[in-house]
């Protein structure tokens, strides 16, 4: 071979090595670029059930500051129905790009699985978690007119009068449904079920003396608690929460009692990294905002702020412990 040849082919060889390792580079600047253009147009926001109940009040909090730190608007579309499936559905079947995502909760990730015959999603498999925001208090609440004011009285009332009082609850297999099911159990009394399409129309009967009593999550009935709209027993978790620490447990009346309801972000399995990290890191810092901490707090709400494998985990240990409670309530809905 000539020299000239030789020269001319180590310079066209060089030419491609240095061609290829600036197309390596690039394609490593791209990859940010990448993570860096989710979201390029708004994020929709399902949440499963009717506006007014603490989910939807929950998800509108951290939508708006979500929107802020993505730098696109976060819309909520209510989608209620089935129980919550119907919008959890919907987000497990949408296009794993990051762009509709979903307010999951204790029904659609723990309990639906258990009380539905059929379900179109599988709670663990069709989802790609992004942060558990908040666990979330119930409460046992009477209209102010009802003859009980507190949960001793409430249960000897209805011991004396088995299925005559009724309470309402957001839905059919809902948590505040199990949470009523679980206080007949251990109370060992006959209350009549009346299910709502969420926690909004519920309230307004509650309210209005239409039936008595009702399991609320905390959120949705504060302010009406405040007001002396509603008169407040006892909250469902274990302990007395710190926004209203006179309000005793049911707990200290019924040993052992103890429910709550949380709310956690999901978006279709399959969704790429890139977009799970911006979510969560948007998530992150909503939860995190001062202003949102005082209204969730205002409500009880406790901020969590998990990372997506604390989500995965929580799943799996709801769906552990609710299978058996909702078999023991008898609860089933085809």
């Amino acid at each position: 071979m000539s020299n000239d040849l030789f020269n001319l082919t180590r310079r066209s060889f060089g030419g491609l090595l240095g061609g290829a390792a600036g197309a390596a580079a690039l394609g490593t600047l791209a990859r940010p670029a990448l993570a860096q253009s989710f979201p390029s147009r708004p994020v929709t926001l399902i949440v499963p059930f009717a506006p007014g109940g603490s989910t939807d009040l929950v998800a509108r909090l951290v939508a708006a500051k979500m929107g802020d730190a993505l730098g696109q608007q976060v819309i909520v579309d209510n989608r209620g129905g089935a129980g919550g499936n119907l919008g959890a559905g919907t987000v497990a079947k949408a296009a794993p790009d990051g762009y509709t995502i979903l307010m999951g909760t204790v029904a659609t990730h723990a309990l639906n699985p258990a009380l539905y015959k059929k379900i179109s999603y599988n709670a663990e498999t069709d989802f790609a978690p992004i942060s558990l925001l908040v666990n979330v208090p119930n409460v046992l609440t009477v209209n102010p007119n009802f003859e009980a004011k507190t949960v001793k009285e409430l249960i000897d009332l209805a011991k004396a009068n088995p299925g005559k009082y009724s309470y309402a609850s957001s839905g059919n297999g809902s948590p505040l449904h199990l949470s009523g099911e679980l206080f007949k159990k251990l109370a060992g009394v006959d209350l009549v079920h009346i299910p709502y399409k969420g926690s909004g129309p519920a309230l307004v009967d509650v309210i209005a003396g239409q039936v008595p009593i009702q399991f609320d999550n905390m959120p949705s009935s504060t302010e009406h608690i405040k007001a002396g709209r509603l008169r407040a027993l006892g909250v469902t978790t274990a302990k007395r929460v710190p926004t209203f620490p006179d309000l005793p447990a049911i707990a200290e009346t019924l040993p052992g009692y103890d429910t709550y309801s949380w709310n956690a972000l999901f978006a279709p399995a399959g969704t790429p990294k890139e977009a799970i990290d911006r979510l969560h890191d948007a998530a992150v810092k909503a939860v995190a905002d001062e202003a949102v901490k005082a209204k969730l707090s205002d409500f009880s709400a406790v901020v969590v702020g998990s990372g997506p494998d604390e989500l995965a985990t929580l799943v799996k240990t709801e769906l552990a412990k609710w299978a058996p409670i909702v078999k023991d309530s008898g609860a089933q809905i085809d």
